[in-house]
């Protein structure tokens, strides 16, 4: 289970195309221990990732939703 090993995120995600959920991307990095500046930039990319992982969600909805009529 990817939940708390970024090693096996990343594979998993290699190989099935899966995201991980954000809640549980940010679990990983706060169970990391970062250098501030390594902190910083993660996070600006962890908020781009949450951005466009709702944005993807919302469309995939939208997809099957219309798969479904």
């Amino acid at each position: 289970m990817y939940h708390y090993d970024p090693a096996t995120a990343l594979e998993e995600l290699s190989e099935e195309a899966t995201l991980p959920n954000p809640v549980h991307l940010r679990d990983m990095m706060l169970r990391k221990r970062l250098k501030p500046e390594e902190s910083l930039e993660l996070n600006r990319m962890f908020t781009e990732y949450q951005k466009f992982f709702g944005e993807t969600q919302k469309l995939g909805k939208q997809i099957l939703g219309e798969l479904t009529k």
